[in-house]
């Protein structure tokens, strides 16, 4: 997650963005052919690091290593994820499964050139993200709107 998913979705979501600034109002999106070859890259990623994620032995992190994010509050241990994920695997390959969808949404819409539905593909991977991490990085986090338990 935090060397091929995150980085990747990052850019994925950083690449289409309308800017208002004192210079006025820019439109980021890829223009070029390198820079569309380049948001590619991004979204072959995100879709192999969804395969990679149902790998049977796959491990939260390294033995000894710790999470990027583990200093945020309400964010579980890895011992704590790996067993969600262990005994809930059959949810796990289901949001990978999701993650791969919206990767491949991403890739339609960088084939073809779209910046619009590049945006589009953009909220179904943040969905694909966020259905993972609620069920197994975050699950006691109140979901905004929602009474809290």
């Amino acid at each position: 997650m935090q060397s091929v998913v995150d980085p990747n979705a990052d850019a994925l979501w950083e690449s289409v963005a309308t800017i208002s600034d004192e210079h006025g109002v820019t439109e980021k999106q890829p223009r070029t052919d390198e820079e569309w070859a380049a948001v590619r890259r991004n979204a072959i990623a995100v879709i192999e690091g969804a395969n990679l994620l149902v790998m049977p032995g796959r491990h939260v992190v390294a033995t000894g290593r710790k999470l990027e994010d583990s200093d945020v509050e309400g964010i579980l241990k890895p011992e704590d994820i790996q067993k969600l994920i262990d005994s809930e695997r059959t949810t796990l390959i289901e949001r990978a499964h999701g993650l791969h969808s919206a990767g491949m949404a991403m890739l339609a819409a960088i084939d073809a050139k779209n910046p619009q539905a590049l945006s589009e593909a953009g909220g179904a991977l943040d969905e694909a993200c966020e259905n993972c991490h609620l069920k197994f990085w975050y699950p006691n986090q109140p979901v905004p709107g929602e009474p809290k338990k």
